[in-house]
């Protein structure tokens, strides 16, 4: 089955690739989840759009992907959050909360994503996140999250 990718898939491509996968799996798991569209004659046109918008919000070469994986290593970013006796968490932190509390310390904007998180973080304390900024560079982050 051809398929055009409309978001990023692990291991497939990203936004714009054309791929050929398994019948079911492009059935059952990637178009039911809006991550890509049957291909046709006339998704050439998408595949421009989609191809153009990537480009805009993707990180120009590697050497900038390097000052931004730097900005980033370089920050403490402090993540507050409801907690209860001994530091659980009232729900768990997610990508959204790491991306705007990385913006509110200062860093650059990051699209949420490319955050990876360890499993779910539902403890008060440091904990490490990795961020993909290039396809050949990951920058990680030190995350401290403080009862709120």
């Amino acid at each position: 089955m051809k398929l055009i990718l409309t978001h990023e898939v692990a291991g497939l491509g990203a936004p714009g690739d054309v791929v050929e996968v398994k019948d079911g799996y492009g059935r059952n798991y990637l178009v039911p989840r809006g991550l890509a569209l049957p291909w046709t004659r006339g998704g050439e046109k998408q595949i421009a759009t989609i191809k153009r918008a990537r480009e805009v919000r993707e990180v120009r070469d590697v050497g900038h992907a390097e000052d931004i994986r730097r900005q980033l290593e370089a920050l403490t970013v402090r993540v507050p959050a409801r907690a209860g006796e001994g530091g659980r968490l009232f729900g768990s932190v997610t990508v959204a909360d790491v991306a705007a509390a990385v913006k509110a310390a200062g860093g650059p904007d990051i699209d949420r994503r490319r955050i990876e998180l360890p499993g779910q973080i539902k403890t008060v304390g440091a904990h490490t996140v990795k961020v993909r900024v290039h396809a050949d560079v990951d920058a990680t982050i030190a995350l401290d999250v403080v009862p709120a």
